[in-house]
């Protein structure tokens, strides 16, 4: 198993991942059955915007995991046109597997502008410029492949002086959380709600924000 930095080549290896443990680091494809426009959202700022802030784990030439990060996250463009484009194009909101979700989540987000919660789907604080979003299959979990990936991006953004980095976690996944807990990260706040998602059995999920302060030594 070979940490490395993220080549072109690389770009579709990291699509399958991203859709393949997009539950908390199951398939997603219960929920949200549409490949491209799911790798879209959540992989391809990463690989097409920012590759240099991307590594992967390869295992006999095959990406088995990543860590896609992002230096300053005020640069992330607003994901709304590509969203839209991917509705129309690929009629989403009519599609089995997908209209579920996108319908909660028009319906998540009046509901909380009604009772003046806001949803928040990005941590933007100048403490934690940074944020990382790290995904592994199966076969390369267990065995510190996971630590090695943070800890070489955490490196990296200390040697260019970037005083924090913020991630987010399902807020139901207390394995994730504990690794992150256990590679420098704390609780920042409480568990948010996390617009369109639902457990199995229909539950509601959450977001946990997680920040590491890598040089100021700030606490929230």
């Amino acid at each position: 198993m070979v940490v490395r930095p993220y080549e072109a080549r690389d770009r579709a290896g990291v699509r399958d991942v991203c859709f393949a443990t997009g539950y908390m680091g199951d398939p997603i494809a219960w929920q949200w059955r549409d490949r491209d426009s799911f790798a879209d959202l959540f992989s391809g700022y990463y690989t097409d915007r920012e590759p240099a802030s991307a590594l992967v784990a390869d295992l006999d030439g095959q990406v088995v995991g990543y860590l896609l990060g992002c230096r300053d996250s005020t640069a992330v463009p607003d994901p709304a046109p590509m969203m839209v484009r991917h509705l129309v194009g690929r009629a989403l909101l009519v599609r089995p597997g997908t209209a579920g979700v996108l319908w909660r989540s028009i319906g998540d987000v009046a509901v909380g502008v009604v009772r003046g919660r806001g949803l928040d789907t990005e941590l933007h604080d100048p403490r934690w410029p940074a944020h990382l979003h790290i995904n592994l299959l199966p076969v390369a979990r267990g065995g510190g492949v996971g630590r090695r990936l943070v800890s070489t991006w955490l490196d990296a953004l200390r040697a260019d002086g970037v005083s924090g980095c913020h991630l987010g976690t399902w807020g139901e996944n207390a394995g994730a959380i504990a690794f992150f807990e256990s590679s420098g990260f704390r609780r920042h706040g409480p568990p948010r709600p996390m617009p369109g998602m639902r457990s199995p059995t229909g539950a509601r999920h959450t977001t946990q924000w997680m920040v590491q302060d890598l040089g100021s030594g700030r606490r929230s």
